[in-house]
């Protein structure tokens, strides 16, 4: 399968986040934000700020380690949002499904949204801004840094 990538800047991010916060505003007021960590926190503080909510809790997934392949893990639980009546859980991106289903089957009553949705998880999610392919790599600030391009011209030279 090809892959593709798509490069979020900070600035992108920032834009992005505030987009679905403004989407977000006729489905609360909520009483808190879940953030799921580590790609939901910024996301998370942006809309926290923008509908001005002051509960910011988190939930910890891990998905995957040397012991446990491919059994996720709650190694954080969110305990101030009960079942999630009246909160919101934000995520960077919903890919798979995988994380957003142990999420929703923890917190079910809570509005779920995220900034970016792949296909696959589209449907878990309540809110999200952009869709990409499933194959579609998205670069986040926090795992890029800005660095030297050779131009194409000799890069095709380089490699040919």
């Amino acid at each position: 399968m090809a892959r593709h990538y798509y490069t979020v800047t900070w600035d992108q991010l920032h834009r992005d986040a505030r987009a679905l916060a403004w989407r977000l505003l006729d489905k609360g007021p909520f009483k808190g934000v879940v953030a799921i960590t580590r790609g939901g926190l910024i996301p998370a503080a942006i809309i926290a700020r923008e509908l001005e909510i002051r509960v910011v809790e988190t939930v910890s997934i891990v998905t995957y380690d040397e012991e446990h392949k491919g059994q996720p893990q709650v190694t954080k639980a969110p305990v101030a949002a009960g079942d999630g009546e009246g909160f919101l859980i934000v995520d960077d991106l919903v890919d798979t499904g995988t994380t957003a289903k142990i999420v929703r089957a923890l917190l079910p009553k809570a509005h779920f949204a995220t900034v970016y949705a792949k296909a696959q998880g589209r449907p878990l999610v309540d809110s999200f801004i952009t869709e990409v392919s499933q194959d579609t790599w998205i670069l986040f600030p926090w795992d890029t840094e800005p660095q030297f391009s050779v131009p194409l011209v000799k890069r095709d030279r380089a490699e040919g």
